[in-house]
C-alpha cells in the first residue's frame, strides 16, 4: 500500500519558505512589552473623556494619544495574527490572539467617547482650533471623515457600550463562520479518481472544476442538501445594502456577453443540458500547466517591469526577504492574503501548489503588499491605509498585467493562449458578473425589508433562483439548488462590500489596459494613486489614477477588453 503524502508540521518547513516576524518583534518578549504598554494606557486615554472642549491643544493632544496608541495596538495585532495563521495549533499563539482581540474591544470602548464628542464641536470652533494650533490641519480630514456621520453616532455612554459589545453585532457573520466551518454535517462524495472525500467548501470548488459531469453533480447536489436543512436558521441574518446602481446597470445592459460566454461553454463541454454545476470546469480539458514558486517569482518580475524600476525593486526586496510564507504546512491557515501594519513591513501568506492559479495568486498579493508599501511610505500614520473601496484594484491590477503578459508569451502557442484566456474569462465572469449578481441580490431584499416584506427563506429561494436565470440565460438549467446559493455566500452575513470586488477589477482592467498599452505617464499617475493613501475620498484617489469612478466609462472599456478576449477564444475553440 501507498504512503499517504502528510503535510510537513511547521518545525520542518524549510526557513527559506517562512515569513522572517522578527522584523515587527525579535522576540515574543518583546510583543509582551508593547502589549503590556498599550494596555497600560487604555485607562488614561478613557480619563481625556470631556477635554476637547478645552481648547486646540487639548485636541491635539488626545488625538496624538488616540493615534499613538491606535499605532501600537495594530501592530501587536499583526504579529499574533500572524504566529497563529501559520499554525494554528499552537496554543501559545492562539491565546496570544486572542489576548489582542480581546484588547482590541477593550481599546474601542477606552475611545468610544472620542467620536460623540467630537461631534459637539461647532465648525467655528473648528476653525479656531485649526488657527490655535496649526498643526492639527495635518488631522483635517480625520476629523471631516467623522462629521460626516454626524446623525449616525451616540451618546458617549451609548457608543462605549456598543464598542464593548462588538462581538454581538459580528453574530450574524460569526454564526455563519461557525456553522460553515465547524458545525454543517457536509457528506463524504466520491472524487475523479474514485477516493471517498469529505466535502467542505474547498473540496467542493475542486470538484466542480473536475472534467467529469457527475463528479460535478454529485458534489453540487450534496452540498446544497446541507444547505437546504439550515436555510431557515441562516434566513434570520439582517443584511445591509448600499450598492452603485450604475454598476448594476452596466453589467445588466452587458448580460448578452455573458449569455454569450454560456453558450460557447455549452458547445464546448458538448453537453445536452448545462447545469450551474458545469460552470467552474477548464473549456480547455487540460491540466493547469506547472509554475514552480521560483518559477513564479521570475515570471511575476518579468510581468512587472511596465510598472517601472521603482516598483519592481520594492517586489525585489518582498521576494528576496522572507516576506512571503510559502509552504502549506499542518494546521496553517488555508487560502492567501496580504498583511502588515504602517510600522511593519507587508507580509503575504500562501499554500503553494505549482499551478497558474498559485501564479496569478502570487502577484495579486504582491499588488496589495505593494499598495501597501506605498502608502505607508508616503503619507502620515493617519492616512498611511487605504479604504476598502480601492483594496483590490492593485492586487487585480497586478492580475490583469500578467494576462497581458502570459497572452503576449503564448501568442504563437495557441494552447497556452487557450488556457490563459479561459482562466481570463471565468475571472471575469466570477469578479464582474458574479459579484454584481450578489450586490443586486443584497440590494433587493434590503429594498424589500425596508418595504416590511418578511425575508423568509423561500422567498429569498425564489427571487435568487430567477436572479440567476436572467444573468446566466436559457443556455443554463437554473437547478432548484441554486436558489438556496445565497445560504452559503459568507459575504452575506456581514457589511455590505461585494460590489467593489466588480468595480474594483473593471477599474483594474482599465488601469492595466493604459499601463501596458497607454502612454508613459499611465504608470505615473498609478504610482500616485498608490502613494495616496486614505489621504482623499476613494473616488479622488482613483481619479488620480486616472479613472473617474463616479461615470461608467471604466466598466464599459472593461466589457470592452471582456468581448474582445471573448472573440479571440471563440475563434481559437472554433480551430
Amino acid at each position: 500500500m501507498a504512503n499517504t503524502q502528510k503535510l510537513p508540521l511547521r518545525k520542518d518547513v524549510p526557513e527559506k519558505l517562512t515569513w522572517d516576524l522578527t522584523t515587527v518583534y525579535k522576540t515574543d518578549a518583546d510583543f509582551e512589552k508593547v502589549f503590556s504598554a498599550v494596555q497600560d494606557q487604555l485607562p488614561v486615554i478613557a480619563q481625556l473623556a470631556g477635554s476637547l472642549e478645552n481648547g486646540a491643544d487639548a485636541l491635539l493632544k488626545a488625538t496624538s494619544f488616540y493615534l499613538d496608541l491606535n499605532r501600537k495596538l495594530e501592530k501587536v495585532y499583526v504579529y499574533a495574527q500572524l504566529k497563529n495563521d501559520q499554525d494554528t495549533s499552537e496554543t501559545k499563539y492562539q491565546a496570544m490572539f486572542s489576548r489582542v482581540e480581546s484588547m482590541v474591544a477593550k481599546f474601542g470602548a477606552a475611545v468610544s467617547w472620542f467620536d460623540p464628542e467630537l461631534l459637539t464641536l461647532s465648525e467655528s470652533t473648528m476653525k479656531q482650533y485649526y488657527d490655535q494650533e496649526p498643526k492639527l490641519i495635518d488631522y483635517k480630514r480625520l476629523f471631516d471623515q467623522t462629521f460626516e456621520k454626524r446623525g449616525h453616532i451616540l451618546s458617549n455612554d451609548v457608543e462605549k457600550v456598543l464598542a464593548g459589545a462588538s462581538d454581538i453585532f459580528s453574530a450574524g457573520e460569526k454564526t455563519f463562520g461557525i456553522l460553515d466551518n465547524t458545525d454543517l454535517p457536509f457528506p463524504v462524495v466520491t472524487d475523479d479518481n474514485g477516493n471517498q472525500v469529505q466535502l467542505s467548501q474547498g473540496v467542493y470548488g475542486i470538484l466542480l472544476e473536475s472534467t467529469s459531469q457527475d463528479v460535478r453533480k454529485q458534489a453540487f447536489k450534496k452540498l446544497y442538501e446541507v444547505y437546504g436543512q439550515f436555510q431557515h436558521t441562516l434566513a434570520a441574518n439582517e443584511v445591509s445594502t448600499n450598492v452603485y446602481q450604475n454598476l448594476i446597470d452596466v453589467v445588466n445592459n452587458h448580460l448578452d456577453l455573458l449569455h454569450r460566454y454560456i453558450v460557447l461553454r455549452k458547445r464546448i463541454l458538448d453537453l445536452d443540458d448545462l447545469h450551474m454545476y458545469d460552470l467552474y470546469t477548464s473549456l480547455v480539458g487540460k491540466k493547469s500547466p506547472k509554475y514552480t514558486f521560483d518559477r513564479s517569482k521570475e515570471i511575476a518580475l518579468d510581468a512587472l517591469q511596465v510598472m517601472g524600476p521603482d516598483y519592481v525593486s520594492h517586489v525585489k526586496e518582498e521576494f528576496d526577504h522572507r516576506s512571503i510564507d510559502v509552504v502549506e504546512n499542518q494546521f496553517k491557515r488555508s487560502g492567501g492574503y496580504s498583511s502588515g501594519t504602517y510600522d511593519t513591513n507587508p507580509f503575504i501568506l500562501l499554500n503553494w501548489k505549482d499551478n497558474l492559479d498559485n501564479l496569478y495568486t502570487l502577484i495579486h498579493e504582491t499588488g496589495h503588499s505593494m499598495h501597501s508599501y506605498y502608502s505607508a511610505h508616503n503619507q502620515p500614520y493617519q492616512y498611511g491605509d487605504y479604504s476598502i473601496f480601492v483594496a483590490e484594484i492593485a492586487s487585480t491590477t497586478n492580475e490583469n498585467i500578467l494576462t497581458d503578459y502570459l497572452l503576449d508569451q503564448f501568442k504563437d502557442d495557441p494552447e497556452m493562449k487557450k488556457i490563459v484566456l479561459n482562466y481570463y474569462l471565468d475571472g471575469f465572469k466570477g469578479t464582474v458578473f458574479r459579484q454584481t449578481q450578489f450586490a443586486e441580490f443584497e440590494q433587493y431584499i434590503h429594498e424589500q425589508d425596508a418595504k416590511g416584506q418578511p425575508l423568509t427563506a423561500d422567498f429569498m429561494d425564489n427571487y435568487y433562483r430567477d436572479l440567476d436565470h436572467k444573468y446566466y440565460g436559457d443556455a443554463v438549467i437554473s437547478d432548484d439548488e441554486i436558489g438556496l446559493e445565497w445560504s452559503r455566500i459568507p459575504h452575506f452575513y456581514y457589511n455590505f462590500y461585494v460590489y467593489q470586488y466588480a468595480t474594483g477589477f473593471a477599474a483594474a482592467s482599465t488601469l492595466a489596459d493604459g499601463i501596458v498599452h497607454g502612454t508613459k505617464d499611465s504608470v505615473e499617475k498609478y504610482l500616485n494613486f498608490l502613494k495616496s493613501g486614505s489621504s482623499d475620498i476613494p473616488t479622488n484617489v482613483m481619479k488620480k489614477a486616472g479613472v473617474d469612478m463616479t461615470k461608467p466609462d471604466y466598466l464599459e472599456h472593461a466589457f470592452e477588453i471582456f468581448e474582445q478576449r471573448l472573440d479571440q477564444f471563440e475563434k481559437l475553440t472554433m480551430k
